[in-house]
């Protein structure tokens, strides 16, 4: 007698279940409120946490191998390590502006960025040295709107 395997269907059923019966599954099998994320981000990650409580986690050594690829990406540093990997544009993207009638490029650096053969931590403070006046960076690029969207 072969047995059945309820978890593919308790996984596929996450995509039907409202939103705040999946923030009420979250609170069961993490034992924490639901974080202020997508929906998107609520199921797969409850997918993963339901096949992790049935299945098991990570071996011990995956997650050392893991957390060494982590240190060398970013030496160690817990600030670095809690920023979003997408909140930069990949190192050696080329952002260009033209202000004033004047292209100003900026390469994105694996500690910041550079602009005209100078470092830099923030595109804010690159776009206050074109422009002279306070600019936010991210906008100034175009990378960013200067409304939010709710």
């Amino acid at each position: 007698m072969t047995t059945h395997d309820p978890i593919p269907a308790r996984l596929a059923a996450l995509r039907t279940t409202p939103t705040p019966e999946l923030k009420q599954q979250w609170r069961e099998l993490f034992d924490s409120e639901p974080p202020p994320f997508n929906r998107r981000f609520l199921e797969s990650r409850l997918a993963y946490r339901i096949q992790e409580l049935v299945y098991g986690g990570l071996k011990p050594e995956t997650i050392r191998r893991l957390e060494r690829l982590g240190e060398e990406l970013d030496g160690g540093d817990r600030k670095k390590s809690r920023i979003r990997a997408d909140l930069k544009p990949i190192v050696g993207t080329r952002l260009i502006r033209e202000w004033q009638g004047v292209e100003q490029l900026v390469t994105v650096t694996q500690d910041g960025f550079e602009w005209q053969g100078r470092p830099y931590q923030s595109l804010s403070a690159i776009a206050r040295a074109i422009t002279g006046t306070r600019w936010n960076g991210w906008v100034f690029f175009g990378l960013k709107n200067h409304r939010r969207t709710a």
